[in-house]
C-alpha cells in the first residue's frame, strides 16, 4: 500500500484513478473557465499555467478559448496522455508544484482542489510562494478549492461505485486536519488500496497562507458561477490573488 507521503504520486499515476472518475461531467469545468476568464478580462495573448493539470481537461478548454496554455503535473502518465492534445499554443510538462516555476506567466490556475496535499504547512506555503514568483508583473492566480464547511456537513461516509466491472469501495472521513477518502477494490486478481487526502483548509487558514506567501486576495467566490462565498452554503472556495 502507498504511503501517506506520496499518495498523490501513486494514486494519480494509476489507470484506476481515471476509471473511477471517467464519468466526471466536464460541464461545470467549462462553465467555470468561461466565467473566470471573462471576469478577469484576460487578453487573448494571455499565457496561462494550469498547475497540477491532471490529464489536461482545463488546459485543453482554456486553449480552445484562444489562450496560450502550459499544463504542468507531477504524474508522468497524465502528461503522456495530455501531450496528444498539444498544439502551437498548448503544451504540457512534468512538474512538481513544490519546485520553482521556471517561466513567468500572465495567469496561474490551480484548479479542482489540487492543493493542500502535504503534511507540512510549509510545503503548501511553498507552492503559493512559487506561484507568486511565477507571475509576471500584474499577473493573477486562481486557487479553486472545496468549501470544507460544506464537505463536513454533507459527508457521505461509505459508498460503492461499480465502473467497468470494478467495485470501488469508498470510505470518507475527516481526521487529524485532513479530509480523507479511502478507496479499495479488486482488479486483475489483486486487491488494491489507495486514498486521497487534502488538508481541511478553511478561509481563515487560506488567508494566513496567502499572507505568509506574500499574496494579496482580490476576490473570493463560492461556486463556478462566481457567486459570493458563503461559509455555510457555498460548495467551493475560490480565490483570485496577486
Amino acid at each position: 500500500m502507498n504511503t501517506k507521503k506520496d499518495w498523490f504520486t501513486s494514486w494519480f499515476d494509476t489507470p484506476f484513478y481515471h476509471t473511477l472518475y471517467k464519468d466526471r461531467d466536464d460541464t461545470e469545468a467549462r462553465i467555470f473557465m468561461q466565467n473566470i476568464t471573462a471576469f478577469l478580462q484576460l487578453d487573448p495573448e494571455t499565457h496561462i499555467l494550469d498547475l497540477a493539470c491532471g490529464k489536461g481537461r482545463h488546459s485543453v478548454f482554456l486553449n480552445s478559448l484562444g489562450y496560450k496554455v502550459t499544463g504542468a503535473d507531477l504524474s508522468e502518465n497524465n502528461i503522456k496522455y495530455a501531450t496528444s492534445f498539444e498544439n502551437e499554443r498548448l503544451n504540457f510538462e512534468v512538474h512538481d508544484m513544490r519546485s520553482p516555476i521556471e517561466n513567468k506567466y500572465d495567469a496561474i490556475f490551480n484548479l479542482f482542489t489540487s492543493f493542500g496535499y502535504f503534511e507540512d504547512d510549509q510545503e503548501d506555503i511553498k507552492v503559493l510562494e512559487n506561484i507568486k514568483k511565477g507571475l509576471k508583473e500584474n499577473g493573477i492566480a486562481v486557487i479553486d478549492f472545496l468549501n470544507v464547511v460544506d464537505v463536513k456537513k454533507n459527508l457521505v461516509a461509505n459508498e460503492v461505485k461499480s465502473i467497468d466491472g470494478v467495485d470501488f469501495f469508498i470510505h470518507r472521513k475527516i481526521e487529524n486536519g485532513f479530509i480523507i477518502k479511502e478507496i479499495k477494490f479488486t482488479a486483475d486478481g489483486e486487491e488494491h488500496s489507495y486514498f486521497e487526502r487534502v488538508k481541511y483548509l478553511d478561509i481563515e487558514k487560506f488567508i494566513a497562507y496567502f499572507k505568509k506567501a506574500g499574496l494579496k486576495i482580490n476576490h473570493i467566490f463560492g461556486n463556478y458561477s462566481l457567486s459570493a462565498y458563503d461559509k455555510e452554503t457555498s460548495n467551493r472556495l475560490i480565490f483570485v490573488v496577486s
